[in-house]
């Protein structure tokens, strides 16, 4: 069944590994070393993280010589954000008939 991307990009940051590396990442690129160096767990396991990353097109690899760096790719975190975004009328249209009931309670017109 396919999935699509913004399904694949939610699952990739459902993660709190995940998460940390993008929050990482967002400095620069960096080796999967130095991405696991704050873990405590196996290099196995990061780059497991990082394959699930790149396949969300969270980031990308690149080579040099021996030094493959992951980069942050913004991409489908826009796309989440402009999801998200069309639900916020919703939340502050909510937020904004509770400050009005509030308000009202505090003149006692309620």
């Amino acid at each position: 069944m396919p999935t699509d991307q913004l399904s694949t990009t939610f699952a990739a940051l459902a993660d709190p590994t995940r998460r940390a590396i993008l929050a990482r990442l967002t400095r620069g690129e960096a080796t999967v070393n130095e991405l696991a160096a704050p873990f405590e767990v196996s290099l196995q396991a990061v780059s497991k993280h990082l394959k699930v990353l790149e396949q969300a097109g969270l980031i990308s690899r690149g080579r040099t010589r021996q030094w493959r760096p992951c980069r942050l790719e913004a991409a489908p975190l826009a796309d989440v954000a402009g999801w998200v975004a069309e639900y916020r009328r919703f939340w502050e249209t909510g937020f904004d008939r509770l400050d009005e009931h509030l308000r009202q309670l505090q003149e006692g017109t309620e």
